[in-house]
């Protein structure tokens, strides 16, 4: 897991990248595509045209970081646009990189009433 700072952002590329691209190549993206600044310390993900890998590009304040995971099986969930940026939360990106759909996660229990501790499955 990377150690995501509280008040950091992060951005979905909408649409397929090339996935040869380094830190360099990625920043850039970052910067003309997302309209974002590379270091401002928030995370820029970028998704490959197989849908089976991602890399995420972070300046942690010291130096660039670059991520990269690829799925075995499976795609990741990503936004339709071929264009653009969608922000998603810490916990969304933890799901992504899971395989989870992150859109719309199904909360396993929730509780009945106010100060019950007994837990309701959600139908």
């Amino acid at each position: 897991m990377i150690p995501v700072p509280v008040n950091t952002r992060v951005w979905l590329a909408a649409g397929a990248t090339d996935m040869r691209k380094q830190f360099n190549g990625l920043s850039a993206l970052a910067e003309s595509v997302l309209k974002q600044d590379p270091y401002s310390g928030h995370l820029f993900v970028f998704r490959g045209r197989r849908g089976d890998l991602v890399k995420i590009v972070w300046w942690d304040g010291q130096g660039a970081c670059m991520f990269s995971k690829r799925l075995e099986k499976g795609k990741y969930v990503w936004p339709a646009a071929s264009d653009g940026k969608v922000t998603v939360s810490p916990a969304q990106l933890s799901m992504l990189l899971e395989g989870i759909d992150w859109r719309a996660p199904q909360r396993t229990w929730r509780p009945l009433t106010v100060g019950n501790l007994e837990a309701n499955p959600v139908s």
